[in-house]
């Protein structure tokens, strides 16, 4: 009698485990409604907030002449974005919103992500036209990631955090976008969450 006990609580708990597999949902660490915007992305087009909804979206701050964490940011992204072709996932963009807009006008924006094997140009956004107060003030007050400029050299100060929008437009999760071990960048995870995300919301 014993025995037939332990073997249906160790039936009922792996029953219980095997549910929560089969309906695992995408967890939202945050709720942070985006205000409206308009730029131009690398190839003089205009991006907003409203064409960009219906679809989730990661985004990125990033500028072209950055001579340190920006280059292996973009080398991630891209290895997101392969997960992501793998997996055959289709409905989704990236964003990058330049920090320094003076410098990095739309043909420049083009030619840096030129330098990066991406499996899908069409699906990435590099944004600029707008002032440098501007990106530093929507940064922190939209994404809460830090941007300054350093007027002592030619960089621009800025967080490593990739972000993901859902289709509403309202930032939802943040990862670790650099650090110094690539293991430890959630490649695989952001590459999960957009795909788990947008099968929820079929």
């Amino acid at each position: 009698m014993k025995n037939k006990i332990i073997g249906f609580i160790l039936l009922l708990m792996l029953t219980t485990v095997l549910s929560a597999c089969g309906n695992a949902k995408f967890k939202a660490d945050y709720d942070l409604a985006l205000p409206d915007f308009e730029h131009i992305n690398q190839r003089g087009e205009a991006v907003s907030l409203k064409s960009l909804k219906g679809k989730p979206w990661i985004g990125m701050y990033i500028f072209t002449n950055c001579t340190s964490i920006c280059p292996p940011m973009s080398f991630n992204m891209a290895q997101v974005q392969e997960k992501l072709k793998k997996k055959g996932v289709e409905d989704y963009q990236i964003v990058a919103f330049s920090v320094d807009p003076d410098v990095d006008k739309p043909e420049v924006l083009a030619d840096y992500l030129s330098k990066y094997n991406v499996p899908d140009e069409t699906k990435w956004n590099l944004l600029t036209g707008y002032s440098q107060k501007y990106i530093e003030q929507f940064a922190v007050k939209s994404t809460k990631i830090m941007v300054k400029d350093d007027p002592n050299t030619d960089q621009v100060i800025h967080g490593n955090q990739f972000f993901l929008v859902d289709k509403d437009g309202v930032l939802v999760k943040m990862y670790t976008g650099y650090a110094k071990n690539i293991e430890d960048v959630p490649i695989d995870t952001m590459a999960s969450d957009i795909e788990t995300y947008i099968d929820e919301n079929l």
